[in-house]
This record gives C-alpha cells, sequence and structure tokens, in this order.
C-alpha cells in the first residue's frame, strides 16, 4: 500500500479527454460568460478584474464588495436588501449596540452580510472597514443636531474624509455619496448647506463619485408619515407650519434603493454625475398629509401655526443643545432646521439627471408605498372612524 501511495504521489494527475469534455460543455451551458449566468455589472476602466458567477441570485458572486455607510438607517436597509439580492457581499459598519444591524443578516446568504464595529472619528476603524471593499457609498446624514455630532461633522466632514480614505485606499471602483434634494451652499438650513459642502468635497477628492440627491423618502420606517399619524392619532389634530402650501416632491425609498443599484450596474456613465431623485408627483405639504388622512381613515383635523412661532416653539431645544449636561429630546414635528429649510420649495431642478436615466420609473405614492399607514386606522385595518361612521351599526356581525 505504501508503494502505491509513493507511486500515485510522485505522479501529477493530468485531466483526461473526457473530463476536459465534460469541462467545456458546462463552460459552453453555465460559465459566466453565458449572458444569462454572468454578471451585470460593468468592468470600468481602470478597474481590476471582478470575480461573477452565478444566476445572479443571493447564493451568485455580483463580484461586488460594498462597504455601506449608514446601512443601520431608513434607506440602508433596503439598500443592503438589494445588494444582497444580487449576491454581493456588504460590509456594515456600526457604531452602536451589536443588536443594530442584527435585522440586516437576513437579508443576505450565509457570510454575505458582515457588520463591521467602528468608530466614525478613527482613521483606522474605518480604513479597516473599506479594506476589503470594492464599493464604499455613504449614507451618513443627520437632520438635527446632538451634544456630540453637528450638522458639520456628520454631513460634511465625515463625507469628506470617507472619499481621502477610499481615494487612498486604491482599489475603490466606485463611490457613491448620497445627500439630500434641495441641497445648496446659499440654504437657509444648516443642514442643507453642510449636504452641499460634503457633495464638493467628495467629487474634489474623489471625482469619479456619483452623488444622489433623494427628495423626502416615503416608507415603512419614514420620518415624516409615521410621524404625523402618530402626531394626529395623539392629538387628534396635526399642526401645518405655514399654511401648508410648501411644495415637496417625495420619493419611494424603494425606488432610491433601486437608483443606487443602477447607478453599481451601469457602464460607468454615472461616474461624476450628480442625480435628483423625487417622486413621480408634486404634493403641497397640506395634500400629502390628505393622503396620510385617508390612509389611516381619520377625519383631517389641521391646526395652522404660523412660520415665527412654529420656529418659536423649535428654538429653545437648539439653544441648549450644547449647554445642558444631559441629552434632549430629538425633535419630531418642531424641527427648527427642517422648518426652515421647508419654508420653500423642495422639487427636482428642470435639467437635472434624475431616475429616467439610471433606467428607473418611480412608483407614485398612493397606494402600495403608503400602505403602512394602515397600522393606524382604528380597530383593525378594515376600519378606522372615516368608515365606521359611514357604515351602519345593524350590517355590523
Amino acid at each position: 500500500m505504501q508503494a502505491i501511495t509513493r507511486r500515485f504521489g510522485q505522479q501529477s494527475f493530468r485531466p483526461t479527454a473526457s473530463i476536459s469534455s465534460i469541462n467545456s460543455i458546462y463552460d459552453h451551458y453555465y460559465g459566466v460568460d453565458h449572458p444569462r449566468y454572468g454578471s451585470t455589472l460593468a468592468a470600468h476602466k481602470g478597474v481590476g478584474h471582478l470575480v461573477r458567477k452565478g444566476t445572479g441570485g443571493r447564493s451568485s458572486v455580483s463580484g461586488i464588495i460594498a462597504t455601506v455607510f449608514g446601512a443601520t438607517g431608513f434607506l440602508g436597509r433596503y439598500l443592503v436588501q438589494q445588494l444582497a439580492k444580487m449576491g454581493s457581499q456588504v460590509l456594515v459598519p456600526f457604531r452602536g449596540s451589536e443588536d443594530n444591524p442584527r435585522h440586516l443578516k437576513l437579508m443576505g446568504d450565509l457570510g454575505q452580510i458582515v457588520p463591521m464595529k467602528f468608530d466614525p472619528r478613527d482613521e483606522n476603524s474605518i480604513k479597516a472597514v473599506m479594506a476589503k471593499a470594492n464599493v464604499v457609498i455613504n449614507l451618513i446624514g443627520r437632520e438635527y443636531e446632538t451634544r456630540n455630532y453637528s450638522f458639520e461633522e456628520v454631513n460634511h466632514f465625515m463625507a469628506e474624509h470617507l472619499a481621502v480614505i477610499a481615494r487612498e485606499h486604491g482599489g475603490i471602483t466606485r463611490f457613491i455619496q448620497v445627500s439630500c434634494l434641495g441641497s445648496s451652499l446659499s440654504s437657509p438650513s444648516r443642514f442643507r448647506r453642510a449636504k452641499a459642502a460634503g457633495e464638493e468635497a467628495v467629487l474634489k477628492e474623489f471625482p469619479e463619485a456619483t452623488v444622489m440627491k433623494p427628495a423626502v423618502m416615503i416608507g415603512t420606517e419614514d420620518r415624516i408619515m409615521n410621524r404625523w399619524a402618530q402626531f394626529a392619532k395623539k392629538y387628534s389634530f396635526l399642526p401645518l407650519i405655514g399654511d401648508g402650501s410648501t411644495k415637496i416632491q417625495p420619493v419611494y425609498v424603494v425606488d432610491v434603493a433601486s437608483a443606487i443599484v443602477a447607478a453599481l450596474k451601469d457602464d460607468g456613465s454615472s461616474m461624476g454625475k450628480v442625480y435628483e431623485l423625487g417622486g413621480p408627483e408634486i404634493f403641497t405639504v397640506h395634500e400629502l398629509a390628505e393622503v396620510m388622512y385617508d390612509m389611516i381613515r381619520e377625519w383631517p383635523r389641521y391646526v395652522k401655526v404660523p412660520l415665527p412661532i412654529a420656529k418659536a416653539i423649535a428654538t429653545p431645544r437648539e439653544v441648549l443643545v450644547n449647554k445642558v449636561p444631559f441629552p434632549l429630546p430629538n425633535p419630531d414635528i418642531f424641527n427648527l432646521d427642517q422648518i426652515i429649510a421647508f419654508a420653500n420649495d423642495t422639487v427636482v431642478s428642470e435639467n437635472a439627471l434624475t431616475f429616467m436615466d439610471l433606467g428607473i420609473e418611480p412608483h407614485k405614492l398612493k397606494g402600495y408605498p403608503v400602505e403602512f399607514l394602515i397600522q393606524y386606522r382604528k380597530g383593525g385595518p378594515q376600519f378606522g372612524s372615516t368608515v365606521s361612521e359611514k357604515v351602519n351599526p345593524e350590517s355590523w356581525p
């Protein structure tokens, strides 16, 4: 037996003609060159070879290894789901509890969603979560200040820092910065000025970056319709800042995630460009509130709050946030910076690049995108004030 083992150990195994023919048949029908099984991820000029295989599902390999900063937020969960669905590996930096990214691990195949603890103020920590990536997506943003983080640090300096490290990395092929619609260096809103400064800094440090500027995003965990519905159910009215005539162009959050993935999968035509992502319909704030009331089946009741009074209500928190030795509650309806920002119309510019340039048709808001509001109906999904008051009680079971 030992002699046989030594004899075989000294020989090199060579594939027979039958095995070679089987391999050629497999490569012809199931190889990555086959149009059905090849990835649609583009190989850009100057980009290293991306290993791709599979049918394009969760158990495939798309070639994308994406570090998604801010993945535990509202937009992040939808983006991670779409990246994982196409077989990408997603590195999820988080700075809080280990439970924060737990819901994301279910979205991909085993080992494809990798939570990584990091400190956004520690350069070595950021480099560690980018080390294996070839794509960086920055979703970090906050529309209010806290004792620890200012508008400028979160929305400007962090974005700039990530772009600098991505450029020095050398292997980052795509950088996508998510800003907000209406961002401008001349905006009266500090949040929007910081976002605009972040865009400029990213494009300066990483000229091939793509900037996405979504409008107010609507979805199950959103920060506008949910807050309105909760306030209306608790106090039986909704405060309208001003007269509610400000125009906005809300967008379904899933469409924004799809736009980011579409930019990653194109031929590089989106590199270095700025996209404004608004929904197909323009609403006034009052009209959007009517959509909310219609979905929760409550009679609409409004209290119009003049702009100066709304600012006066919201100002004390902004004054005290850095002066008291304890954290203050986060603002909901009366957020001073948001009150200032939405004093002016926020819609997509006339000549801006939009969803259509990425091959995406955004969803209309009425219908499925706001269906999550049925959780606020009185008595269950089939009931509510506006229904129960119209139905004859004799017809009830």
